[in-house]
């Protein structure tokens, strides 16, 4: 059963054949049908929405009877905020026919690696090895996940804060080219950074340091541990179990991107300003169309 599940308003599930009466009911009810042909196959995602812009998709092949069978599903939430516009790398997982997206976004200090939402359009465009730039919508999805409050910042300090980002990114796209003296510039900042951190963890919380925060997390390489800034809030009811999800759109190293978690999984009251902690599933909505 996809663990993710929850995250959309399916919390309730408890066995295989209740998972598979869901996808049964997807595959059934689908509003929507992309369809990628060639001489070989006919490979379709059939999306089932229970909620504005929340659901599952559910990926397969049809064959020569017309009779559809399912390589995978997984939820998905579809965004509406561009995260990024960097290089994008498109490849196979091993296991299944799903894809992976990566790109360096240098406002992260990390790749960003996510599941990507729209293989149709990527198989349609000829499946292009080389990276490309394009926009990327990125969400995500949350099993469970906190809410922290603010730090305090002034005006003062927070245009200090992103100046540093902003420069910080340069200097990451100029090491990046083999520039020796931005290589050096980044190691004595962050040897300084982590001296600062290093003195005033003594006396003080980690989270009143660290303003927000994208790691990545255990072994899947599209799960990162996410501290961002609510920016906005809005509650969703899917319509097949009428429990409640919160979509949360987030500021993270002034990258933007939406999370959606249930309501019953998140502690704390979520609220414009606050912050939002937890482990989630990166997915991405690549533009194609725009490249």
């Amino acid at each position: 059963m996809h663990s993710f599940l929850r995250a959309i308003g399916y919390g309730n599930l408890t066995n295989h054949r209740e998972e598979q009466e869901l996808i049964q009911k997807a595959i059934k009810n689908a509003q929507k049908k992309h369809v990628y042909m060639d001489e070989n196959m006919r490979i379709a995602e059939l999306s089932f929405e229970v909620a504005p812009g929340i659901g599952i998709v559910v990926r397969g092949e049809y064959d020569a009877e017309e009779e559809f069978h399912m390589e995978h599903y997984f939820p998905y939430l579809k965004g509406n905020i561009v995260s990024t516009a960097e290089e994008i790398f498109i490849s196979k997982r091993v296991d299944t026919d799903a894809y992976t997206g990566m790109c360096d976004d240098f406002r992260l200090g990390v790749s960003l690696i996510f599941y990507l939402q729209n293989v149709v359009d990527y198989l349609k465009m000829g499946k292009r090895s080389e990276s490309q730039v394009y926009p990327v919508i990125a969400t995500g999805l949350a099993k469970e996940g906190k809410i922290l409050l603010p730090t305090k910042q002034n005006i003062r300090a927070e245009k200090i804060v992103d100046a540093d980002l902003t420069q910080r990114s340069k200097l990451l796209s100029e090491a990046k080219k083999g520039n020796q003296e931005a290589i050096e510039s980044l190691t004595l900042d962050d040897i300084d950074l982590y001296s600062m951190v290093s003195r005033r963890v003594r006396r003080e919380d980690i989270y009143s340091i660290v303003n927000t925060s994208f790691i990545p997390y255990g072994s899947e390489s599209d799960n990162y541990i996410v501290l961002g800034t609510i920016e906005n809030v809005r509650v969703e009811k899917n319509i097949c179990t009428d429990e409640q999800v919160y979509i949360l759109q987030l500021c993270c190293n002034q990258m933007e991107f939406e999370v959606c978690i249930s309501r019953k999984d998140l502690f704390g009251e979520p609220l414009v300003g606050r912050r939002f902690r937890g482990i989630v599933w990166m997915q991405g909505y690549v533009d194609f169309t725009r490249g």
